[in-house]
């Protein structure tokens, strides 16, 4: 089992070491962990471990899609969440597949606690509570950590997951104060030392709203939003039956910014961290401070609220969308300008918090350090912003850590693969200039990276990594044969122009049959469903809810889907094109300088890898193509 440890109980040497207990740092030990690798977590604070220090909420668009992707490859996020929800909701439900995504309202104390007791409870995992002072690195290999009471902890990799607390500050107004997010200790000690390796630093910054006591708030002033009566959920695993009911689920509201609201914070601008000019950091694009928001949106007259709730074990609502770095006496203002917040009392204050990141340019595709072999990086410390895009890295860097310790190559995932193939990618082939959000429109095969299909996309990896177990892989294989032979079902069945069925029809805005249809081919029109042919057809032994919609999506956008897998296979020539390692880019004749910087920098893997560097243009690669293959000519490659 595994537990908090003393000094006395620390191992001589450890497989895998990660610095840091949030979303990144949890995934990536139990990654470790659960493929039998002696594995330590070294973090500040136990109770910060699956903290939520911004919203209390897991999914949403795109990001719902990473969540599915963990839990097929074997991580633990999608459990956490499915056990500690007050509402689910699919969003964009009457949009077409590539864009609905799951999110559910987590109940945040809840989710700490349950995933505390989850890594509590992983065999091989030790949990050490300690800040990390220095990396030990001899020879360019990682050799293990120094903590800041001089405690030396040896092990053959280390992953890095600090999310924001390296030099972090809180910042209110003008005045700013050394602390990580919640008012945690920051650390000072592991950012001198990456700087001190040459690995490059950027300053980046987010925030986070007031949280305000839920029964000084008038809900009757917002629209009520309610979660999606449907059976639901995060993980495969998860029988939605066991989820929280419909009845049960907490609900949320919508409300709007008014123009007293904007007034407000276009008066006090001026006292804004963000205006005030004592920002170092660079600010989310797709998560903007509301003052950002009015300053960027001018011409709008109000922009969308959320109110969330933090917990049903405390009185607080989270104001989604209303994030500030404004003195407290002006946020006071600016959330009694709201609708139903006339008498709000605020319970916490918002604030921006800067950190260091690392410049995501300096790390592999498998996120090892290209300065330093065994060191990897996951997390908001990669810059990236969201839980979803933390844990999905941490994921990836406990599985790249084992891999490299049994000598084998890493797991990377392609971009028709995987949400993940595409953040990762642009992570370390494009970089950051602000905190990273995973959105639908950065997958140019988002039809094929759907909610649905994540298991049919990535159990295989799973399972060969050691994350899945047998006894699942064969449940997903014996769902899939349930799948086809409904199909097979579907394609023998013929529905006739019969009274019953025509009635049934003219109820669901569907044209009359005047001859017979198989039932496969009336299911391709729009507005039937599988659910729709179980009823008219009287099909005994239907599939559950969740295959029925696989199924669905299958044979409505067959021909889109399959228009997509032509495209990434046509793109996916290129990812067979390796870039050797040894190649000097200086010494090809006719490269744009710009292109020649770049790709010196980055060393891309393979050609497609290349053709994404902004910099890097169509010529660019022919040249490339033609001396790679002259080169591997000549060296016999």
């Amino acid at each position: 089992m595994g537990s908090i440890i003393t000094k006395a109980q620390i191992k001589p040497c450890y497989d895998v070491l990660v610095i840091g207990g949030g979303h990144a740092g949890i995934e990536a030990s139990l990654a470790a962990a659960r493929v039998n690798l002696q594995t330590i977590m070294v973090c500040g604070n136990f109770k910060r471990i699956g903290n939520m220090p911004c919203n209390p909420s897991i999914g949403g668009p795109a990001k719902g899609i990473l969540v599915r992707e963990i839990d097929a490859l074997g991580g633990q996020m999608a459990k956490s969440a499915d056990a500690t929800c007050l509402q689910v909701k699919m969003l964009n439900s009457s949009k077409g597949p590539a864009v609905r995504a799951l999110r559910v309202q987590s109940d945040k104390l809840k989710y700490a606690r349950f995933m505390q007791s989850v890594v509590t409870e992983q065999e091989n995992l030790d949990i050490y509570i300690a800040l990390v002072d220095a990396l030990m690195v001899e020879e360019g290999c990682i050799k293990g950590v120094v903590l800041e009471d001089g405690t030396k902890i040896f092990s053959k990799t280390v992953i890095v997951t600090t999310g924001t607390y390296l030099s972090s500050r809180i910042l209110r107004g003008k005045t700013f104060t050394p602390s990580g997010p919640d008012g945690e200790q920051t650390n000072y000690g592991l950012s001198k030392s990456l700087k001190n390796l040459g690995i490059e630093l950027i300053r980046l910054k987010t925030g986070t709203p007031p949280r305000v006591y839920t029964n000084t708030i008038d809900f009757s002033k917002g629209k009520l939003e309610l979660g999606t009566n449907m059976p639901l959920s995060f993980s495969f695993e998860t029988d939605p039956k066991d989820m929280i009911s419909y009845d049960q689920q907490v609900p949320c509201y919508l409300i709007y910014t008014t123009t007293k609201t904007h007034d407000i914070i276009r008066k006090h601008l001026d006292e804004s961290s963000m205006y005030s000019g004592i920002v170092e950091g660079v600010g989310p694009r797709y998560c903007p401070s509301i003052e950002d928001k009015i300053v960027r949106f001018s011409d709008k007259e109000h922009h969308q609220l959320f109110l969330e709730p933090e917990s049903l074990e405390i009185d607080e609502t989270y104001i989604q969308g209303f994030s500030t770095s404004m003195p407290p006496y002006v946020q006071e203002m600016m959330v009694h300008s709201l609708p139903g917040f006339e008498n709000a009392k605020i319970a916490k204050y918002a604030y921006a918090i800067e950190y260091d990141a690392i410049n995501p340019l300096s790390l592999k595709p498998s996120l090892e350090s290209k300065k330093i072999a065994g060191l990897f990086f996951g997390g908001q410390v990669n810059g990236t912003s969201g839980y979803e895009e933390a844990a999905a890295q941490g994921l990836m860097a406990g599985i790249n850590a084992s891999l490299y310790l049994k000598g084998k190559d890493p797991l990377i995932l392609k971009r028709d693969e995987a949400y993940i193939g595409v953040l990762i990618d642009d992570l370390v082939t494009k970089g950051v200039t602000d905190p990273y959000r995973m959105l639908t429109s950065r997958a140019e095969y988002r039809l094929l990276l759907r909610h649905d299909n994540a298991e049919e996309r990535l159990i295989k990896y799973g399972y060969l990594v050691g994350l899945i177990k047998k006894d699942r892989y064969d449940k997903y294989l014996a769902k899939c044969e349930l799948i086809e032979k409904e199909n097979r079902r579907l394609e023998e069945i013929k529905l006739t122009p019969k009274k019953s069925i025509n009635d049934y029809l003219e109820q669901v805005n569907s044209p009359a049959l005047h001859d017979g249809i198989l039932a496969k081919d009336l299911m391709k029109r729009p507005e039937i469903s599988y659910t729709d042919i179980v009823k008219m057809a009287n099909l005994d032994n239907p599939l559950p809810y969740e295959l029925g919609e696989m199924l669905n999506i299958k044979i409505k956008y067959q021909g889109y889907i399959d228009k997509a897998i032509k495209e990434a296979s046509r793109v996916l020539k290129l990812e067979s094109i390796t870039i050797p390692s040894s190649i000097s880019y200086q010494d090809i004749p006719n490269l744009a300088s710009e292109a020649r910087e770049k790709l010196n920098k980055i060393r891309p893997l393979t050609i497609a890898q290349a053709s994404r560097i902004s910099g890097v243009n169509p010529t660019d690669i022919s040249i490339l193509l033609v001396y790679i293959e002259a080169y591997k000519r000549m060296h016999h490659e």
